[in-house]
């Protein structure tokens, strides 16, 4: 259904985690790398007890990405949120909305944990990349190479002085493979305000800033690498990306977990 409306209601935890109530759901589930159902299109939670009855997946819940980037940015390790649907809302096709919710209701500050990897992790398939390595800072680096004009041997790293433009970067994908994805019954809730169209030349919306679906992609990452429980943000290592997604990001978001070590 195009345009559906969602209620989400977030309420203060302690300890507990991350926590998703899902439509119908008496019990919640934790975001975390083990509950994670899918990376079609967008990064899907459900818990495994939910999935124990032979194709009952109701309780999941759809397009967690920007939202839990948020949590991340943000410095969130416990709430508790309530969801009227299966889908998180898309807002503006990025963490801006979330994070502005964020800051606005208040948010209680914890000791900053901060950590690093055992050893360098690796992930190499054609020309897809993500390499981690021990560091003495906080480093990451997105780089892709897309048939576009703008978007050809580029890269963007993270800095204090981007995060914001990461922050409301939004969502993308190229306009001429659109009529296809709707019709397979994906995309259907796309704008030209809360998606940016990749055209042969040029794109369907003005860009926030340079390089906005490249700074995506970072967005994404960091809410996918939180699924460890651990932000990237408070990763003492070098993180550097080639034209990975969602399936790429939480395969080595799983053995990133077991080689966390903390500082």
């Amino acid at each position: 259904m195009k345009n559906k409306m969602c209620e989400v209601t977030i309420k203060p935890s302690r300890g507990g985690g991350i926590r998703i109530f899902s439509k119908g759901a008496d019990t919640p589930f934790n975001v975390c790398i083990e509950n994670l159902y899918s990376t079609d299109h967008c990064v899907t939670l459900c818990s495994k007890e939910h999935r124990t009855l032979l194709g009952d997946y109701k309780y999941k819940v759809m397009l967690c990405e920007h939202f839990v980037a948020a949590c991340a940015i943000c410095g969130i390790t416990d709430i508790d949120v309530y969801l009227s649907e299966v889908e998180m809302p898309i807002f503006d096709g990025s963490a801006k909305v979330w994070v502005e919710l964020f800051k606005n209701a208040g948010i209680e500050g914890t000791k900053k944990e901060l950590y690093t990897v055992s050893e360098p992790i690796y992930y190499l398939n054609g020309k897809t990349s993500l390499i981690i390595l021990p560091d003495k800072e906080n480093r990451i680096t997105y780089a892709v190479n897309y048939d576009h004009t703008d978007l050809k041997n580029q890269w963007v790293t993270l800095n204090p002085n981007n995060l914001n433009e990461i922050i409301e970067a939004r969502t993308f994908g190229f306009y001429k493979d659109l009529k296809k994805y709707q019709a397979l019954g994906f995309a259907k809730g796309v704008t030209v305000d809360n998606t940016v169209g990749l055209k042969d030349v040029g794109y369907t919306t003005a860009l926030r800033s340079e390089y906005e679906p490249i700074k995506h992609k970072i967005l994404d990452l960091i809410g996918d690498l939180y699924l460890t429980g651990v932000s990237p943000l408070n990763l003492r290592a070098q993180i550097l990306v080639k034209e990975a997604g969602h399936a790429v990001h939480t395969k080595v978001a799983q053995e990133l977990k077991q080689k966390l070590v903390k500082i």
